[in-house]
């Protein structure tokens, strides 16, 4: 096996400028540099990562879990925080959750014995018990998508009762009165809160919460379009129907128009999360944004900031969505109806 000494003795320096260089540093001549980059070439040189971390107790390495590696949701959050880490030259460590208790913790567990320096947890399963004391041990942790009083400096998230909220409010607005509703999973945190906020919204406009109006998926896009063919089923009648993301939104919309349905004509469709591809449906897809991406960079700079820098740095920790209006809501047509 190649070792510094040898690349150090071929490229004329000494064995610490060769480690300034692997590590990147800014201290080193770009001359200096080449030479020490043309002598590990040379030799065939690899650094040896797992000696190096134990030497330093640090790997460079932050461990990410989250549901599931499906859909422009988590791709986008994951996104965000690997630009972050990359220019930092740190590496991310992907591993699936699949709202599992038992896996979430195994994943976890998984991460840690690997040593990485710290963890981004996007977990729906775990009790908020496990991660306090999770909190409480020597690894850095962020929480997202999810708030825990008990460590909330340690959270970030969504402020889903108030999106699901504004989602119902902007069809009530719009002369609505028969709204359905694409739920996402009810055993998770956001696809409850953002089902609460509908029924406020209801309430606070005067319109009667109806449990038939309901169908519930599970976040995948073929689970909107099974929604609006339960509604249709049901011999459900409405003119506007909010969904619990956008991917449902979308399987929603090809669903109506299965059902002859034109939007926003006859059936106005708002989603939420505001993800990439919202802007490529036709019409143009009105949604909440949910600032994914950028939630993402902030919980790797506040990472990077614990695990690497003076710990000092503070989240935002709870996010306000908004809506963004397109092209498919529309005002109450008097003649639409989905009977």
């Amino acid at each position: 096996m190649v070792t510094i000494k040898q690349v150090s003795e071929l490229a004329g320096v000494s064995s610490a400028t060769v480690s300034r260089v692997i590590n990147n540093t800014d201290t080193v001549k770009e001359k200096t540099r080449k030479q020490v980059l043309d002598a590990m070439e040379k030799l065939g040189y690899r650094h040896n990562v797992i000696a190096a971390s134990l030497a330093s107790n640090k790997t460079h390495t932050v461990g990410y879990v989250v549901p599931e590696l499906h859909g422009s949701f988590f791709g986008a959050m994951m996104a965000g925080s690997e630009k972050v880490l990359r220019q930092a030259d740190k590496h991310m460590f992907v591993v699936t959750g699949h709202s599992d208790e038992v896996l979430e913790k195994k994943e976890i567990e998984a991460l840690l014995s690997r040593r990485c320096d710290a963890l981004i947890l996007h977990v729906e399963a775990l009790s908020d018990d496990y991660l306090i004391d999770l909190a409480s041990q020597n690894v850095p942790i962020v929480v997202v998508n999810r708030y825990i009083e008990e460590i909330g400096e340690r959270c970030i998230s969504l402020d889903n009762v108030l999106g699901g909220y504004l989602a119902t409010q902007h069809l009530v607005d719009l002369g609505h009165k028969q709204i359905a509703y694409a739920a996402g999973a009810l055993f998770k945190a956001d696809g409850i809160n953002r089902l609460i906020g509908h029924k406020k919204a209801l309430r606070d406009g005067g319109l009667d919460f109806r449990e038939e109006m309901v169908a519930e998926g599970n976040f995948q896009a073929y689970s909107g379009e099974k929604c609006i063919d339960e509604l249709f089923d049901n011999n459900v009648t409405f003119t506007a129907i909010a969904c619990a993301n956008d991917e449902m939104a979308s399987g929603a919309i090809s669903a109506l128009r299965k059902h002859n349905k034109r939007v926003p004509e006859d059936v106005s469709v708002i989603g939420f999360d505001n993800v990439d591809f919202a802007t490529y449906l036709t019409p143009k897809l009105t949604t909440v944004d949910y600032p994914v991406r950028e939630i993402g960079a902030m919980a790797a700079s506040w990472i990077l900031n614990q695990a690497y820098g003076d710990g000092k740095m503070s989240l935002q920790h709870i996010l306000s969505p908004r809506v963004i209006v397109r092209g498919t809501t529309a005002k109450i047509n008097a003649d639409s109806t989905s009977d």
